[in-house]
């Protein structure tokens, strides 16, 4: 039903067991590498940085941030959901520094058809770095990162100066004991994928006092991920409504009964930048940020 790796791993964000670092190796140990193939955007943000851009040759399709990244995006057309071994495995420059066409180091966030044992076999070191489920392991994926790649002290000053963000911007929401915010997140329309509090960016609103309609109709299949109806979305009349995916606040405007809405009618409907909401690497502050402000924002209902 889903074709983008984008939406893929939104809705695997906070599904997964994960160890401490959300992350597997595979492979042998080597020195930092030359020619780093990322198929991962939010290890592609990060690798550029933590400093270690120079070091990578290839990025997937989806791999649009920083600049020099969208620019090798364009150039290999790598698609992660169904990548081919036969290109990765000639991907790299033969240089005097890596004699080689085989790249030394593959991140990858979505595992197709074993394709980091396949990657392995040819004697090269994986990573799959999995959806963060908070915080505290998004960060720690920055700081391996960095370990693997030669840049231990730059991952670590940026998961510092990350953590003390995202701390500010949830302290700065005041406590509002006083008033209801409800909160419809959606990552998409027809059908209507949201979110629960059980989830990483969930996890981070209700941080912020907001009241999470998805939470009222969530099951254990859903994994933090429930299919909403449109019936149930308008009787749960949110407040606020973040927009994760593709749609518009004008076309939010234009479904049937949803102008009806609080957050239609107050203009409380907000569009997020789908990649970065998608991402839990370095632009995850700005995420954060913006949540906290239009949260801020809202006047909700007085409580009961």
């Amino acid at each position: 039903m889903f074709t983008s790796l984008r939406v893929t791993l939104v809705l695997t964000l906070g599904a997964l067991t994960l160890p401490l670092v959300g992350a597997t190796v595979v492979g042998a140990s080597a020195a930092p590498p030359q020619c780093i193939v990322s198929l991962s955007p939010t290890a592609t943000s990060t690798l550029f940085a933590i400093g270690a851009g120079s070091q990578v040759q290839a990025v997937d399709e989806y791999s649009n941030y920083p600049a020099a990244a969208l620019a090798l995006s364009k150039r290999h057309k790598i698609n992660a959901l169904s990548p081919s071994l036969e290109a990765i495995l000639g991907i790299c420059k033969v240089s005097a520094h890596h004699p080689s066409t085989k790249p030394d180091l593959v991140i990858i966030s979505y595992d197709p058809s074993d394709f980091q044992q396949k990657l392995a076999a040819q004697g090269i070191k994986v990573v799959q770095e999995n959806a963060a489920t908070s915080v505290a392991n998004a960060l720690a994926q920055i700081r391996q990162i960095g370990a693997l790649t030669g840049h231990t002290q730059r991952a670590d000053a940026l998961a510092a100066t990350m953590n003390r963000t995202i701390a500010a911007e949830i302290a700065s929401v005041p406590a509002h004991p006083k008033k209801r915010i409800s909160v419809f997140y959606e990552i998409t329309y027809n059908p209507y994928y949201s979110l629960t509090s059980s989830t990483f960016v969930g996890s981070i609103m209700k941080k912020m006092g907001v009241i999470n309609i998805a939470d009222g109709n969530s099951t254990t299949t859903a994994a933090g991920y429930p299919e909403l109806s449109p019936e149930y979305i308008l009787s749960a009349n949110p407040s606020l409504i973040f927009l994760a995916g593709d749609a518009t606040a004008a076309s939010v405007a234009t479904r049937p009964g949803f102008r009806n809405i609080a957050a239609v009618k107050e203009g409380n409907v907000v569009e997020l930048n789908a990649d970065i909401a998608s991402q839990w690497g370095p632009r995850l502050v700005d995420l954060v940020s913006q949540i906290a402000r239009e949260v801020k924002h809202v006047e909700g209902e007085p409580t009961k």
